[in-house]
């Protein structure tokens, strides 16, 4: 069963290149050690909430955009040894973030329906 990682964050939009180029880099490393497909996205419709909302949940400021993306793996024990080395990769040592990674929502999730 196909195991996916999801990504959200805030963006600055003066960082949006930046940000693609090295979403860039990171999917290359995750094909490298398994990943079946790798899927960004730069909000272009998404409504601001009262009780909760994209834009709340990482707390986005007026000059960023939202990011939401995510990576698809044969199973989970590939994307668990998959990150194991991408973080001992020296491509990962000393990276800089262009966005606040400490507003970054993640998790991993099994496939339950794929139509």
């Amino acid at each position: 069963m196909t195991y996916v990682d999801c990504f959200m964050a805030a963006v600055p939009e003066a960082n949006k290149s930046a940000y693609l180029t090295q979403a860039k880099m990171m999917a290359g490393m995750m094909k490298e050690h398994g990943a079946l497909s790798i899927t960004e996205c730069w909000g272009v419709d998404v409504p601001e909430g009262k009780k909760t909302s994209m834009h709340l949940a990482v707390m986005r400021e007026a000059d960023e955009g939202i990011v939401f993306s995510w990576v698809t793996w044969p199973s989970k024990e590939v994307r668990d040894a998959a990150w194991a080395q991408m973080e001992a990769d020296a491509r990962m040592q000393g990276m800089e973030m262009p966005f606040d990674g400490s507003r970054l929502i993640f998790g991993g999730f099994e496939t339950m329906l794929e139509a």
